[in-house]
């Protein structure tokens, strides 16, 4: 078994033999997706490759249960040469193409000049329209919005929002097409909702039920719950920013508002949930054994989990030093992070999260259409 794909990399080539031994030995079923969704078939299109890795949610329990891990001659590594399939995988998908390479190779670097050279703008910004503003306490009733105005901050970031979720929207298809290019399956409402359910609860997170493996070979749920924090603090976030809008727009209640009204209530709580977990994931990164960490990776995952971080406590630094002298270079950082943030989110570790709910919406989608075949054939099924 191989992959059948002349367009193949030898990356995903590697993969597919490393895939074809695991099929035959079947050890490492019931620790996730992977193994149950590569074991509905015999042979492996590069489409599939990539569907399988971002499948993957990397938590070591297949490495460190398998017979044939290094040193082993067969040197069966599937967690690392699936990490590294995902991170041929963003660029490949990424649009435009043109610019997935530079980011690729420079994700954390790209990330923070483009954060630093938008804070340095606004800082320029706001000494040129008043010198005295940047190191003033901001007293008046709009708040920071005295230094940058509700609209100014729409018209320069809006625009750069709305293309990287397009460019999103163009990479997810692309994914989509590439792994059901070979082996389409039919959606269906209680698949979509099963997926739903697996990402929201991060079910494959858990090595099958053990935990996670990073620093060490005893597993952990540590991952896991800095997985949650980081998944519904970017939510409650996203949902303050939302809630804001709708005040703002619907109800003509302009910024800022009161601590116990809906943006600053969510939007305090979800920046904390996403300070303490992605704070966690860098420590986890950090900390990860060899043997499940390439190097390779790193660049723009570290790039986009910091991004994510550094909006967060920049966002609360903000909020709760907003009244003093600190606002103006505050607010510059803050929104010279968010700024980088979305640049990098269709280039980088963002795009993960849209392929791997892509990804276990075809598992469930293949799964269930399996046990229907399964049954309509008069075949034994189990429960």
């Amino acid at each position: 078994m191989s992959a059948t794909d002349a367009t193949a990399t030898d990356l995903q080539q590697e993969a597919a033999r490393q895939i074809t031994i695991c099929n035959a030995c079947r050890y490492c079923e019931g620790i996730c997706a992977v193994f149950p969704a590569l074991q509905m078939q015999r042979s492996f299109a590069a489409g599939d490759i990539d569907y399988l890795a971002n499948l993957c949610h990397n938590c070591g329990a297949c490495y460190h249960d398998c017979q044939f891990s290094p040193p082993h001659e067969f040197a069966i590594d599937l967690p690392r040469t699936l990490a590294r399939v995902r991170q041929e995988s963003y660029a490949h998908y990424a649009w435009p193409a043109a610019l997935a390479p530079a980011f690729q190779r420079n994700g954390l670097v790209i990330a923070m000049a483009a954060a630093l050279s938008v804070a340095a703008f606004l800082i320029g910004m706001i000494l040129w329209n008043d010198p005295g503003a940047l190191f003033s306490a901001q007293t008046a009733p709009e708040g920071f919005y005295a230094l940058m105005s509700h609209n100014a901050m729409v018209a320069v970031f809006g625009p750069v929002f709305l293309f990287a979720l397009f460019a999103m929207g163009m990479g997810l298809r692309n994914f989509w097409s590439d792994a059901n290019a070979v082996r389409s399956v039919e959606g269906d409402s209680p698949s979509l909702w099963q997926a739903i359910r697996d990402a929201g609860s991060l079910r494959y997170l858990d090595g099958g039920g053990a935990g996670c493996f990073n620093e060490t070979d005893k597993p952990t749920d540590n991952r896991r719950l800095y997985h949650h924090l980081t998944f519904y603090g970017f939510l409650l976030c996203f949902a303050a920013t939302s809630a804001g809008t709708v005040y703002h727009y619907g109800f003509d209640r302009v910024a800022p508002y009161a601590w116990w009204e809906l943006p600053k209530v969510l939007g305090n709580i979800g920046g904390v949930a996403l300070a303490i977990g992605t704070g966690g994931l860098l420590a986890a990164k950090r900390a990860q054994l060899p043997a499940l960490r390439d190097a390779r990776t790193l660049g723009m995952d570290v790039g986009f989990t910091l991004m994510l971080f550094l909006t967060a406590v920049t966002g609360l630094a903000l909020q709760f030093l907003g009244g003093t002298a600190a606002m103006g270079t505050l607010l510059a950082l803050h929104l010279g992070v968010v700024f980088a943030l979305f640049l990098t989110m269709p280039y980088g570790k963002f795009v993960h999260g849209l392929y791997r709910f892509a990804a276990l919406c075809r598992f469930a989608m293949a799964r269930r259409n399996g046990l229907q075949q399964a049954r309509a054939s008069g075949k034994p099924v189990a429960s």
